[in-house]
């Protein structure tokens, strides 16, 4: 593609990256990236890809501004209070880049919709807070066949992965790291447990950077690995995920081969 001179501008930290350059940013521009939540992972991560020059981002999320999210929710501010979240993220987005085109989910992700809405787009980034719709997106990405870039906050803790076992082995998905979900009430939520505001832009940082790696092709990914931070003590460790045979979605006789659980 043609970069206008404002383009050549605004991307020249990029397309000075040997590992980027202009095909790179073509790639990006050219791109189309949904995130589950416009909340404290969605709002950095949303607010990176833009600026990187994503073409087509898409947000879902159902909920509304409320005065608590702004202490970690940074794609959101005080004028923006009662407005429904992905609105309030595609004004800051719209303002951000003309270049990004916003498509607006305001609903939840659901086993009605779910695979739909992944199949019109490359890569999907969960920033969810709850299991259910991790479990649910999981499950939606592999049979869609689509790559997922997950990561979770609570409190000081952070983890990061990136799942794509529809690609076989020795690509794992997120049922080999967490078969079942946990009991309910055993893992609080962050209105529940708290979260340091910071620590979503950190990992939603991190997120952000994985996804951009995907789409270009570049360094070495997260797939079999998952990335944990402890904030709190500044502790970082990298652990390796394998395929799990038995895994109820992608092993070697599997038992998921729709939404109809969820």
């Amino acid at each position: 593609m043609d970069f206008t001179d404002t383009q050549l501008h605004r991307y020249s930290r990029h397309i000075i990256l040997p590992e980027v350059g202009g095909v790179g940013q073509e790639a990006l521009l050219r791109a189309r990236v949904l995130i589950i939540g416009a909340g404290g992972l969605g709002a950095p991560l949303l607010l990176y890809l833009a600026a990187a020059g994503v073409g087509t981002i898409g947000v879902i999320d159902d909920d509304t501004v409320e005065l608590s999210n702004l202490q970690r929710q940074v794609i959101h501010d005080e004028f923006s209070l009662g407005l429904p979240k992905v609105e309030s993220a595609a004004a800051r987005i719209r303002a951000l880049n003309p270049d990004v085109t916003v498509e607006v989910h305001k609903a939840r992700l659901t086993k009605d919709n779910a695979l739909d809405l992944i199949g019109r787009y490359d890569i999907v980034a969960d920033g969810s807070d709850n299991f259910a719709t991790r479990f649910l997106l999981n499950d939606a990405c592999y049979l869609a066949g689509k790559t997922l870039v997950s990561a979770a906050i609570l409190r000081f803790d952070g983890q990061v992965s990136t799942f794509k076992a529809h690609l076989g082995d020795p690509h794992p998905c997120y049922r080999c790291l967490f078969p079942e979900p946990p009991p309910r009430g055993l893992v609080p939520s962050c209105s529940e447990g708290g979260v340091l505001g910071a620590l979503g832009g950190f990992v939603g940082s991190l997120q952000a950077t994985e996804v951009l790696k995907e789409i270009l092709g570049i360094g070495e990914g997260l797939s079999g690995s998952l990335m944990m931070l402890d904030t709190l003590h500044a502790s970082f460790q990298r652990i390796t995920v394998r395929r799990d045979p038995d895994c109820p979605l992608c092993g070697t006789h599997p038992t998921i081969h729709d939404l109809s659980a969820h």
